[in-house]
């Protein structure tokens, strides 16, 4: 998780501190929100971090078949550490992250079905990389934490179909950054991990819609944990795969946090490989995936798949165009 690739002479590096030491701070990987199984249409990963710099491309992943193309249509800068969100149906967005310049505030709009690129008027509050992303799909996308110089306790809020930008009163428990994002459509979105000023986390923040109010879950992640993919079955669960703890290196488990009394289990399949950010999207009602990412020793072009029926993973022969971490990740899944 770097501002631009890390090479292969990261090799042996234990967790995530000797990495920002080295290259910089890390991003978090955050899914857009899921959707009905029988209309979901594809799931997309934008942007993100390479072994030769930032990437601007955008692959898809048709449902059901799991195939993969990649979209004509760019991103507006090649960019890393961004997060994503998506109002099924209609359209996904790709916000914040890290270019070659700077910090970016703006938020890049890929419209469903025709998948073209636009850059809306509005931005978020200030350029922001590592934030978490997450969606009440026909209602507003939301973009949280995250930073810059310094981390981020605020929530920015992206109306649909306006798309204009307003910033909610209620904070996330800490400023952090790293963290994950996903939502159960209509109930509420959850960001949860990251690091703050006193290190890494499990605590797990609830913003429950349409009143935009924050409550802290008594249930949290299995260890204190920065940059796992999360993405969610909506009106089921929300998952978070991987990451990384520190000193105690990178996982493979998978978190489920079950709806709506939002109790923690552990599943029993695990990621093929043990990776921090990763991308996380999902075909809701029918599977979550989770797309590149960070080993021990590289990037990664794999996608996994968790099929929601049984929560049982398997890997997909398609992969992604060129193995990247810090991308951006979200679904047209249908409505919600």
């Amino acid at each position: 998780m770097t501002r631009h690739g890390a090479t292969k002479g990261a090799k042996g590096v234990s967790g995530v501190t000797a990495l920002r030491n080295k290259y910089g701070s890390f991003s978090t990987v955050s899914a857009g929100s899921g959707g009905a199984s029988n209309v979901g249409v594809a799931g997309y990963v934008a942007g993100g971090s390479s072994s030769v710099g930032k990437v601007s491309g955008i692959d898809k992943i048709a449902f059901p078949a799991d195939s993969k193309t990649t979209l004509s249509a760019t991103l507006s800068v090649a960019n890393s550490r961004l997060t994503g969100f998506a109002n099924s149906g209609v359209a996904g967005y790709a916000a914040g992250g890290q270019s070659n310049s700077g910090r970016v505030s703006a938020i890049d709009k890929i419209a469903f079905p025709a998948e073209t690129r636009t850059t809306i008027s509005a931005t978020l509050t200030a350029g922001n990389a590592d934030a978490a992303g997450f969606a009440n799909s026909a209602v507003a996308g939301y973009v949280a934490g995250g930073g810059a110089a310094g981390s981020f306790n605020y929530i920015d809020k992206v109306t649909f179909p306006a798309d204009t930008k307003t910033t909610l009163s209620a904070t996330l428990t800490t400023a952090r950054y790293g963290v994950f994002g996903c939502a159960n459509s209509g109930v509420a979105g959850y960001v949860g991990g990251g690091i703050d000023s006193g290190g890494y986390l499990s605590g797990i923040d609830k913003i429950a819609f349409p009143a935009d109010t924050k409550t802290t879950l008594v249930a949290t992640l299995t260890n204190l944990i920065a940059s796992g993919a999360c993405f969610a079955n909506s009106g089921v669960a929300g998952y978070v795969g991987g990451g990384e703890s520190g000193a105690a290196g990178f996982r493979s488990y998978i978190d489920k946090i079950a709806f709506p009394a939002d109790t923690k289990t552990t599943l029993l399949a695990t990621l093929t490989t043990a990776r921090q950010v990763a991308t996380g999207f999902a075909n809701s009602g029918t599977a979550g995936y989770v797309a590149g990412g960070y080993d021990s020793s590289t990037w990664t072009n794999g996608i996994d798949k968790v099929s929601f029926a049984a929560d049982t993973k398997t890997t997909l022969s398609a992969t992604l165009t060129t193995a990247r971490y810090e991308a951006a990740g979200f679904a047209d899944a249908g409505t919600l």
